[in-house]
């Protein structure tokens, strides 16, 4: 797409002046940002910067405490599920499959809001509920196909390696057919090969008519794959630009070196801040939002915890390598 047809495109996201406290502490200030129909966005920053609790408060599962986000016009309502409904879908730092689960009841999870069957006809058995049923895994296997791993639909997630692992937590995503689809950090812990595959299948995402917007730390990646990219700083748009004006953009340099700012946040203050985000998560994952979430949370309540994905954070600016961690 070229760079007039996008600037003329329809505006998927539009967050305007969010910000996010945790008592006292602000962990994002004032951030303004859009993502248009078709265009690839990167987020990045250093450690502390706000970049996961930014995300957070565009997929409700945080509130902002002050400004709103809209998708396609609309305020976004202020829960994850009724967020995804509204047409975005993301992934998370750490992979988050069932891992007891085989791949293609995976992604048939995701579908759950594209399904309107209701709980008599599935009890019942109804005929409309075995066309809905039957078409869910059409699209599913579609999702499979599209990513390359049709050929493990019957895999037990857990027996997948750790890229495909990755791939299968995007097609879940992509199973709510999202307008826009939010990337965590999707090439961490991938080797040279991988991350290169992850590049491509973002490419045909986005080829799909998918507006796609992704946390990144290795800077060669998101600086190849991104129309814009937005730098956030102490919770703070510093710079939003091509690659090439954020890359050499000495606020960005001096970011990633470690050099202070005025008002920079110290070691406490940035602990501080990753307790209250901490805290924060857990209180919104103790109680399901819906009976639905209700149920399925005692379903999969023995399942296997998802592994912890290690984080390889690599940094290129003006030749320099640095390696940081997204507060959670």
């Amino acid at each position: 797409m070229t760079t007039t047809t996008t600037a003329t495109a329809e505006t998927v996201l539009d967050a305007r002046g969010v910000t996010m406290r945790f008592g006292g502490l602000t962990a994002v200030k004032n951030v303004d940002l859009t993502v248009r129909s078709g265009e690839i966005v990167g987020l990045i920053g250093p450690n502390g910067a706000g970049k996961t609790t930014f995300f957070n408060c565009l997929t409700g599962l945080y509130i902002p405490t002050e400004g709103e986000v809209r998708y396609k016009g609309t305020v976004l309502p202020p829960k994850s599920y009724k967020v995804t409904a509204a047409g975005i879908a993301r992934t998370f730092q750490n992979i988050r499959l069932f891992n007891n689960m085989t791949v293609l009841e995976n992604v048939l999870v995701g579908r759950h809001t594209r399904t309107k069957e209701g709980l008599w006809s599935a009890l019942l058995r109804l005929p409309s509920f075995g066309r809905a049923e039957q078409a869910s895994r059409e699209r599913a296997m579609e999702l499979l196909e599209f990513i390359g791993l049709d050929h493990k639909a019957e895999h037990l997630a857990r027996n997948l390696p750790y890229g495909e692992q990755r791939k299968l937590e995007i097609a879940r995503a992509l199973a709510s057919d999202p307008g826009l689809i939010l990337l965590d950090e999707p090439t961490a812990g991938m080797n040279p090969q991988e991350t290169r595959t992850t590049e491509e299948l973002i490419f045909a995402i986005r080829d799909k008519g998918i507006a796609v917007l992704v946390i990144e730390h290795d800077m060669r990646f998101i600086f190849n794959l991104c129309d814009r990219v937005a730098c956030l700083v102490q919770g703070e748009k510093l710079i939003e630009g091509t690659a090439t004006e954020v890359q050499s953009d000495e606020r960005v340099v001096a970011a990633y070196l470690g050099e202070p700012f005025e008002g920079a946040p110290g070691a406490e203050e940035v602990a501080e801040v990753e307790a209250a985000e901490a805290s924060q998560t857990a209180e919104a994952t103790e109680t399901p939002e819906t009976p639905e979430a209700a149920e399925a949370a005692e379903a999969t309540e023995t399942a296997e915890a998802p592994e912890t994905a290690q984080v390889t954070e690599t940094t290129e600016a003006h030749s320099t390598t640095s390696t940081d961690g997204e507060a959670k």
